[in-house]
């Protein structure tokens, strides 16, 4: 009997011959049996979907069928794969239909969608390739390309706009570093959202400043402050918006604002502060992922500077009690002056303190009894 034959051994008779043939037949009848039992469970749906793997490898497994078959076997595999979502199991399934069959044109498909899933656009666009040289009228191949292509646009077109967000937060910095400007961590983000600094053509920064008015703590902003202006140009524009809208309130028989019933906050009363020491000089790594806030680079994990970066503080001082040192603007100054001063610390962008020498706030403020809330 074949049965009892010894392994490598081969059949004598034709006794043996036979009941090789017929064991041979027996299996390959399993094989195709449970091929189509595969075939069904996929029919019903995704709750039998792991069965008809069982079936396909139970059949690739008895090991009786031409590569052709065993080809369709390997390809089935992966598209059961493809829609339970393991894309890479079903990338090497269809590779291995490939290798068998190489004429096997849904494998290409399967393994170019398989890619498309994983994002490996050049993998896919390459199987592509192969199965439309294949099977040039394939259509599904031909619209899969289609896909990938509009994919690889859209993301060549995202590594554009990431390096270019990239190229610019790093030159700010440099322009930053090169002035010797410290950046600490931001404050007051509700009122300063993502607001940040522009350098333009010819190398000049430009900040958006916010003005709060201690007192009240009511706030303006600069949007363009350009780090080459005064600050007596700026003071002068809002005071003028400031005495147009008080007349305003008073031709519409309105009372003056809410918070500056008594009208001290005139030009000639007006003066301006910063806070010195406010906190600490931020790793040029953290000032760059700030400046990425917002942009195509946001989630951009490395910047490249990790290592050449000293560890730092991000915590502020405690300015309470009165520990706050304010300390007084020159008009007459540009922002740049300011701002190179090296005890101000900018909370990524320059805040400025408003404060009238006209009110009782002003003693309290100028001999540092009043401090920012945190």
């Amino acid at each position: 009997m074949a049965l009892w034959m010894e392994r490598g051994s081969e059949p004598k008779t034709e006794s043996e011959i036979a009941d090789l043939e017929a064991i041979s037949a027996l299996k390959e009848s399993a094989a195709l049996e449970l091929k189509e039992k595969g075939n069904e469970f996929v029919k019903k749906g995704k709750k039998h979907y792991q069965e008809a793997i069982d079936c396909y490898s139970r059949a690739i497994n008895q090991k009786v069928l031409n590569d052709q078959d065993t080809s369709v076997l390997f390809s089935n595999k992966a598209h059961v794969n493809l829609l339970l979502g393991n894309y890479r199991r079903a990338v090497t399934e269809a590779q291995d239909a490939i290798k068998l069959s190489p004429a096997n044109v849904k494998a290409y498909y399967r393994a170019a969608k398989a890619c498309l899933s994983l994002n490996l656009l050049s993998e896919a666009k390459s199987y592509c390739e192969s199965g439309i040289g294949k099977d040039p009228s394939n259509e599904e191949l031909k619209k899969l390309a289609k896909q990938i292509d509009l994919k690889k646009m859209v993301q060549e077109q995202r590594e554009a706009q990431v390096s270019k967000a990239l190229v610019q937060a790093k030159d700010l910095v440099s322009a930053i570093e090169g002035r010797s400007l410290k950046i600490g961590k931001a404050m007051y983000r509700e009122l300063t959202g993502l607001r940040k600094p522009e350098l333009d053509k010819n190398g000049i920064l430009h900040w958006p400043v916010l003005l709060l008015y201690a007192e009240v703590m009511s706030s303006d902003f600069i949007e363009d402050f350009c780090e080459t202006e005064m600050f007596s140009a700026h003071l002068d524009i809002i005071s003028f918006l400031f005495s147009l809208l008080n007349i305003k309130m008073l031709i519409e028989s309105c009372p003056p604002l809410p918070w500056d019933k008594e009208n001290h906050y005139t030009r000639e009363a007006i003066e301006l502060y910063y806070e010195a020491g406010s906190g600490v000089h931020l790793s040029k790594t953290k000032i760059i992922h700030h400046l990425l806030e917002g942009t195509a680079a946001s989630n951009v994990e490395s910047v490249g500077e990790e290592e050449k970066d000293a560890v730092d503080c991000s915590t502020y001082g405690d300015s309470a009690g009165g520990s706050s040192k304010w300390v007084k603007v020159n008009e007459k100054g540009t922002l740049h002056d300011v701002l190179k001063e090296p005890n101000f610390i900018i909370p990524m962008i320059p805040v400025f303190y408003v404060v009238s020498k006209r009110s009782c706030f002003y003693k309290d403020f100028r001999a540092g009894k009043w401090a920012p809330p945190m």
